[in-house]
């Protein structure tokens, strides 16, 4: 009677150590599967550099400043100091595609007068630079000018961008304006731009 105690006794130790293990097995197969999917996805955010997507909305805030027809023919520090003029502006940009976009923006150099000196828009194409935040581009378009003198222009351009992180970044450009009324002139620009 005592020896078939035991081996029940052991049958059923024996059946549920084999369980236990089974399970144990299961848990561990599991938490390396989740493990590995943690890790990968992971690696994916880490490795998701595309600093610049399609249907991106951007906005700027810049610096600007501008010289005359004259000064660009005869450029020197002492002209640029002495006849340019500076100012501040907002943009906004909204990229149709990774690489084609379409942006605005207006500025003021000048408060006593017009608030806004110029507003223009502008079709842009970026050219985005592998996985180093670096994109330069060109841009053209044209606007309205309301101060000193109020005239319609077309303008073209280039410039390049920075990003450090996927929702902000640096830039700086440069257009020249054929005004419609007075002489050509030249508008540089540095600034933040965020991206959404």
């Amino acid at each position: 009677m005592k020896k078939l105690q035991l081996c029940t006794m052991t049958a059923i130790l024996g059946t549920l150590g084999a369980i236990y293990s089974t399970n144990a097995q299961d848990s561990t197969a599991t938490t390396t599967t989740t493990t590995t999917q943690q890790s990968a996805t992971s690696d994916d955010a880490f490795r998701d550099t595309d600093f610049y997507r399609a249907n991106e909305l951007s906005l700027d805030a810049f610096g600007m400043g501008s010289i005359g027809q004259q000064t660009i023919d005869h450029i020197s520090g002492a002209r640029v100091q002495h006849n340019g003029r500076a100012g501040a502006g907002v943009g906004a940009n909204y990229f149709l595609t990774r690489y084609i976009g379409i942006g605005g923006d207006a500025f003021t150099e000048n408060t006593a007068h017009d608030f806004v000196d110029s507003a223009s828009g502008n079709l842009i194409a970026r050219v985005p630079i592998a996985d180093t935040g670096i994109a330069p581009y060109i841009f053209g378009g044209g606007g309205y000018q309301f101060d000193e003198v109020g005239q319609k222009f077309a303008q073209g351009g280039a410039g390049i961008e920075f990003r450090f992180c996927r929702h902000a970044g640096f830039f700086v450009d440069a257009r020249y304006v054929i005004a419609d009324k007075t002489q050509n002139y030249g508008v540089g620009r540095a600034g933040l731009r965020l991206s959404f």
